[in-house]
């Protein structure tokens, strides 16, 4: 059975940085994209950024965190890595990783419907 569980976030000063993992585990064939997604009080789900698992190497960004924020992968420990740096008090949400099947637009989708398994979530609070 498919499992994505997120780990890595808390508590940091503005300016700060923090790593986000997301380890999956049971994934099939099916399992080609994985997303990163926030969601902060009172707003939407918001997708930030996206990567292959599998073959090439494909990524993506959403505006709001290019040049700040970088998504990679551990093949090998079928994990994905969200590193946050120069962190702002905006970017405080809840941090959800997710699956898609196919990447939908090139080089990936971050929209929100396109992914059809979520993880449980990370807070980050970005405070001084």
């Amino acid at each position: 059975q498919l499992r994505l569980v997120e780990s890595g976030g808390g508590l940091v000063q503005p300016g700060g940085s923090l790593r986000l993992s997301c380890a999956v585990s049971g994934f099939t064939w099916e399992t080609n994209i994985i997303g990163w997604f926030r969601q902060a009080p009172g707003k939407e789900r918001e997708g930030i950024s996206c990567i292959s698992i599998r073959g090439e190497t494909m990524l993506n960004y959403a505006d709001s965190v290019r040049g700040r924020f970088t998504i990679s992968r551990d093949i090998a420990k079928t994990t994905v890595y969200l590193q946050m740096d120069s962190l702002k008090p905006e970017d405080t949400a809840v941090y959800y990783c997710a699956r898609a099947t196919r990447p939908y637009s090139s080089p990936c989708s971050v929209a929100v419907g396109r992914y059809d398994f979520w993880g449980k979530g990370t807070q980050v609070t970005v405070s001084s």
